[in-house]
């Protein structure tokens, strides 16, 4: 009779140790990775950012599942120095990389001082976020838009679907004739179908960087969409039915990806980040009330869609006021995995506490450096401070509420309060003296932290 209890303690016990182990088990796995990083979609472009006239269900009902941020920022206004700091967590001052091509853009003549010379391909010796997963066992998928050198290979990705130098097809409708990937769908649809595929073929962890060419121009419409915008009406002034039906098929191509990460079971354990790389195309799209777009350094051209989703573990349907950066996302992923990361080598700042609801505040400042032009997309009114250029060579700081804008070809200044301004009309910098002089020093300082390039000298070219 004792053998026997003994026994059967033995077998409970055991039992015990086995569920134990199991459920540490399920504790130490590690989440899939899914980066979304689109292409120059506005912070208003979506659903549940407060657009009445794109029809995104997918990505709205998706953000519902975790944290939105409706404080979200680029690292920068255009789409490689944004990238290059997303991949790498670090300021342009730090990469090199400011905008895309030339830093000077425009007419000579117009341009008063001579602007920092630009890289256009991120240095070998920078370290990305998906080589730090692959070196911790992270298949990595990069499927889309790299932008960055001509091929994401070479920085940690195991497998490459239509990612090169390029930073747009010249055609969505095949043959795409500069993307690296052959098919007979939207190239949206294709580059979806690829991923997939991929993700349907992986056992190990994984990490998916979707960088979906869409909805960068050429503005090429899915004509089976069109009706739904013939007569649709938008308070904001978005009206573009090609850009709208660009955005729907980019919508439906991200549900599928979700319905299968369902349908395989991967999604509970899936950490999703959703971003844009830049400010939407004005003259294109509308942000209102933001002011301007795409390479300006005004709320339109930098503020984006932004949100988290990690079921069981981000609270669905959450939101914070709390800006944050892309720069954010490389030590925040790493957090996520149990990666160990030294935190200097870093712009941005873990946001797991965030997240996960421990922390409410965040009290940093976010800077942006551009000693560079960039000519204006259009010759009319983009809001920005003149016809000619959509970004002069100039600095910005945000912190709080405060964001103050420095221009160094006249060493002008700018001051808005963003709770009662969020549209920057009104210039608070004759008014609020202390104020600005307290986020001016705080900009002096960061440029001699990080050594950033001041642009001084006089161009011979100029005409007054």
């Amino acid at each position: 009779m004792g053998f026997l209890m003994n026994k059967s303690l033995i077998f409970f016990i055991g039992f015990v140790l086995l569920l134990l182990s199991w459920r540490n088990q399920d504790i130490d796995v590690k989440p899939n990775i899914i980066l979304i990083n689109i292409d120059d979609l506005g912070w208003k472009d979506l659903g549940f950012m407060g657009s009445d006239y794109y029809n995104t269900p997918n990505i709205d009902k998706l953000s519902q599942l975790g944290m939105q941020f409706s404080n979200g920022y680029a690292a920068a206004a255009n789409c490689a120095p944004s990238r290059a700091s997303l991949m790498t967590g670090k300021w342009p001052t730090h990469h090199g990389i400011y905008t895309v091509g030339s830093s000077k853009r425009g007419k000579s003549k117009d341009r008063l001082i001579i602007p920092t010379p630009n890289k256009t391909t991120l240095a070998q010796d920078e370290t990305t976020l998906a080589q730090i997963l692959n070196k911790d066992g992270y298949f990595t998928i990069h499927a889309g838009k790299w932008h960055l050198s001509d091929s994401p290979i070479s920085f940690g990705f195991d497998l490459n679907i239509g990612g090169g130098h390029n930073g747009h097809p010249k055609s969505y409708y095949p043959p795409y004739k500069n993307v690296g990937i052959n098919g007979d769908k939207y190239l949206t649809d294709q580059i979806m179908e690829k991923a997939i595929e991929s993700v349907d073929s992986v056992n190990e962890p994984f990490f998916l960087y979707y960088a979906p060419y869409a909805v960068h121009t050429p503005i090429q419409p899915i004509d089976s969409l069109l009706p739904n915008y013939e007569n649709k009406q938008s308070e904001i002034g978005q009206n573009n039915m090609g850009y709208a039906t660009m955005i729907e098929n980019l919508d439906r191509n991200i549900g599928l990806l979700i319905q299968n990460l369902n349908e395989r079971r991967l999604f509970k354990n899936a950490l999703i980040i959703f971003t844009s790389d830049n400010g939407g195309l004005f003259g294109i799209t509308n942000q209102h009330p933001l002011r301007a777009g795409k390479g300006s350094y005004y709320e339109g051209g930098i503020r984006e869609p932004f949100f988290f989703v990690w079921q069981d573990k981000i609270r669905a349907k959450s939101k914070s006021n709390i800006p944050i950066t892309n720069l954010d996302i490389l030590p925040t992923i790493l957090a996520c995995t149990g990666i160990e990361m030294n935190n200097d080598e870093y712009d941005g700042v873990n946001l797991l506490p965030i997240l996960l609801d421990n922390k409410s505040e965040l009290d940093r400042p976010l800077f942006w450096h551009f000693p560079i032009y960039l000519q204006a997309y259009k010759n009319h009114n983009s809001e920005n401070r003149d016809s000619l250029f959509r970004t002069r060579p100039g600095s910005v700081i945000r912190f709080g509420k405060w964001k103050l804008h420095y221009y160094f070809e006249q060493n002008e200044i700018e001051l808005y309060n963003l709770d009662d301004d969020i549209g920057e009309k009104n210039d608070l910098s004759k008014i609020e003296t202390i104020k600005k002089k307290e986020l001016l020093m705080l900009l002096q300082n960061w440029w001699k932290e990080t050594n950033a390039p001041i642009p001084k000298e006089r161009n011979p070219d100029y005409v007054e």
